[in-house]
Parts: structure tokens; C-alpha cells; sequence
């Protein structure tokens, strides 16, 4: 394979051997287990068709793509044909991609109707869904069993296993050992994590449906103290700097009780020479209180076609390929993907190798949206505000009564008092 150079830094090159091969870039994302089995299907689609693939780096970082993303496709650019967008973007970008309604051949009917909805922007697919995510929390099984602990259905019950086993395993000598960690840094992720806070306490989804701010009430308020009081007692201080990978590091390390994460983390996590392999359990994110209820932030990622593409036929049946259910039951296998076809969610290959797949399948099913598509181009604004606010309450920097004031007042203004076009 060629390694080649550029605006995007294309890092690595499948020709299939014919002359006369289109070329199709292809994003694949950060290096790790999702990059590889893209990579495999990629070239498995390219042996098939005789054309020619290269891959695409883009940055790690999400806000960092999308901003990208949105440099490359707003001068027309034809650097990459088919990207991978977040799945609060479809109504950011829409308008630079290409509508694959006349390529699905009806595809779209396999996979979770929410999800085609939102890929579905006036009126036109602008994305197919590749795989799916919701919040999961980790746990270790074996320190649960040793203190005759059951796994908490409320976030009272979670912080106190957490100190309970924490206090215990640091007297007999793991000083390392922390209860609680998760997603604390400044970014995308935050809002992940603090919106399943607000909604386990029934404090809504920042903007409701309507449009209408609804951020600034009493259940937001505790469900942001609840969090803060974890800092620096069972979630090091550190954690306010934690993205996916960060909190993955500790809990794979043994130096953690409870993890939230994504699903991505659970075949990371059981491979040969894994600190905690057949340790881990995995359950439903906590509820916020014997009133409140389990809450799965949901996240995923679609691929699309760039209206620029010099081959939209080929980078549209290069999409239906990767987005198929042979292709998704591969990365389910491989890679813990959730697939975002329910009828996968009964395949005994899948079970097999995430058993929490088949277990959680109601969290996936009715996982909670950011208000994205009510915001529509101003929904980063709004991330970018929430997850502000909420770090200065974790930080210590603003009591959860004033951030949230502050934010609902932030809020109406860049919406115009509700009007978000």
C-alpha cells in the first residue's frame, strides 16, 4: 500500500488492479478497532468491484471533524467521498449531501425507523446508519461479588457500592483503586454524560421537541450536584480532563469500579491480555432516584456521500455495502458495533460475542436524541453552552442554581426566544 499526503492526510491506498478503477476516499476514523474492520469491508467492497480505495484521516476529535467536514464540503472540495458523520449532524451538513433515496433501493426499511429519521432531512436521506450508541455502564463483577454487592439501579445506590468497595480495596493496599469514572472533560461527550444525568431525573433534554428551553428546573439542578459530589471522592479530579479513551484506560487498568462508556469499550476490553477480562458486567445507566428512570444518551454514526463527489454512484453503493446487514453483523462481532437493524439484535453469532447486545437492546431502541434536530445548525452552539455550564458546576466554579440560570438565559438568545432557524 501506498502512503500518500495531503490536505487530509490519506493514510492508506487499495488498488484493485484494474485500469480503469474509480478512486473513492473513504473516511475511517480514528486509528483502533472501528478504523480496522472499516478498513477490512472497505477492501472487500473494492476486490468486489474493481475500484480503487483510499483512506482518510481526519482528526480524532469530533468537533474538530465536523469543523473540517464543514471547511471541505463548503468550497465544494472533492478530498473525500464518503464521510462518516456524527449522528447530530445530518442537519448541519445536509445540504452538501447527496440524497441516497435513488440508491437505497428501499435498504433504508431494515434499520431502526428513529434512526432513518433522523438522517432524513427535508425530505431527503442524507445519511445511511452504520452503527448505533448508547451510554452503558460498566462494572466489575468480581469486586461486586466480593463485597456482596448487587449491581445499583439508582445513582444513590451506584455512589455508595462505589465508596463502599473503593474505601475497602484502598485499606488492603490498591490505593489506585476508583469508584466512578466517566467522560468529564470540557467536549461532545460531556453533553452525552450530563444529559442521561438530567434525564434519569426527569429534567428534560435542554430544549424539548417544540423548540422550548427547559433546562433551568429543580431536577436539572440535583442531577448536576449529584455529579458534582463524585469529583475528587469517587471519580478523581482528574476526570474533568476524561474523554472515552481516558476512563477506558483506568477501568481496563483495574482501577476502577463502575465505568460509563460506550459499547465500543466491551471488545477493547475482553481481549487476550486485558487486565479485566471476564470481569466485566455491563448494565443499564442508573436512575436518577426510586422516580426517575434509566437514561441512554444516543449516539452513533451514519455515512454519507459529499454532493462534490466525482463518482456519487459508486460512493453511494460503496455506503448501501458498509451500512448492510452482512457488514454490520461483522462489526457487531468484531468490534462491539452496535448494529442499527433490530433484526440483527436476534442473531445467535452476535449474542454470542456481546451477550449485552441481546440484554440492553431496550436502551438502544429508546435511547434519548440530543435536541439537535430541533436546533438544527445552532445545536453545536447549544452542546458547546451545556457542556460549558455543566464543567463549571463539576469544576467547583458555579453552584448548579446559577449555571443553569445563566445557561436558560444564554440560550434564549441565540434561539431568539425559541425560534432556532
Amino acid at each position: 500500500m501506498k502512503i500518500k499526503t495531503g490536505i487530509l492526510a490519506v493514510i492508506a491506498t487499495l488498488a484493485a488492479g484494474h485500469a480503469s478503477a474509480a478512486v473513492l476516499r473513504l473516511e475511517c476514523g480514528a486509528p483502533g478497532p472501528g478504523q480496522d474492520v472499516c478498513m477490512t469491508s472497505a477492501k472487500e467492497w473494492a476486490k468486489k468491484t474493481g475500484n480503487e480505495i483510499q483512506f482518510v484521516a481526519t482528526p480524532n476529535d469530533s468537533n474538530e471533524q465536523l469543523a473540517l467536514l464543514q471547511q471541505l464540503l463548503g468550497s465544494g472540495s472533492d478530498k473525500i467521498d464518503v464521510l462518516q458523520i456524527d449522528v447530530v449532524w445530518p442537519g448541519i451538513l445536509a445540504n452538501q449531501l447527496l440524497d441516497l433515496k435513488g440508491y437505497s433501493k428501499g435498504a433504508e426499511k431494515q434499520h431502526f425507523a428513529s434512526i432513518i429519521a433522523n438522517d432524513t432531512v427535508g425530505g431527503k436521506l442524507v445519511a445511511m446508519p452504520w452503527y448505533i450508541d448508547t451510554g452503558m455502564m460498566y462494572y466489575r463483577k468480581d469486586l461486586l461479588e466480593k463485597y456482596n454487592q448487587k449491581p445499583p439501579v439508582t445513582w444513590d445506590e451506584m455512589t455508595a457500592t462505589a465508596k463502599k468497595i473503593q474505601d475497602a480495596e484502598r485499606a488492603a493496599g490498591n490505593d489506585k483503586l476508583w469508584g466512578f469514572v466517566w467522560q468529564g472533560r470540557a467536549y461532545e461527550g460531556l453533553t452525552c454524560d450530563a444529559l442521561e444525568w438530567l434525564s434519569s431525573f426527569n429534567a428534560g433534554t435542554i430544549v424539548d421537541p417544540s423548540g422550548k428551553i427547559s433546562v433551568n428546573n429543580a431536577n436539572a439542578a440535583k442531577a448536576l450536584d449529584t455529579a458534582a459530589k463524585w469529583v475528587g471522592s469517587i471519580s478523581p479530579k482528574a476526570v474533568l480532563n476524561f474523554a472515552e479513551e481516558e476512563a477506558r484506560g483506568v477501568f481496563q487498568s483495574g482501577n476502577a469500579v463502575f465505568m460509563r462508556n460506550w459499547p465500543y469499550a466491551w471488545s477493547v476490553m475482553s481481549q487476550d491480555g486485558s487486565v479485566v477480562k471476564g470481569k466485566i458486567g455491563v448494565m443499564m445507566l442508573p436512575k436518577g432516584g426510586a422516580a426517575g428512570r434509566h437514561a441512554a444518551t444516543l449516539g452513533g454514526w451514519q455515512l454519507a456521500v459529499s454532493r462534490y463527489s466525482k463518482n456519487p454512484a459508486l460512493a453511494a453503493d460503496l455506503v448501501m455495502y458498509l451500512t448492510s446487514a452482512q457488514v454490520q453483523k461483522f462489526r457487531a462481532i468484531k468490534g462491539s458495533f452496535n448494529p442499527t437493524m433490530p433484526a440483527l439484535y436476534q442473531d445467535k453469532d452476535i449474542i454470542k460475542a456481546s451477550p449485552f447486545m441481546a440484554e440492553l437492546y431496550p436502551t438502544f431502541a429508546s435511547a434519548v436524541p440530543r435536541p439537535s434536530t430541533v436546533t438544527a445548525t445552532k445545536y453545536n452552539q447549544v452542546s458547546n453552552q451545556f457542556w460549558n455550564a455543566v464543567h463549571d458546576v463539576l469544576s467547583g466554579n458555579a453552584k448548579p442554581t446559577d449555571a443553569l440560570a445563566q445557561l436558560d438565559g444564554s440560550l434564549k438568545r441565540l434561539s431568539a426566544n425559541g425560534t432556532w432557524k
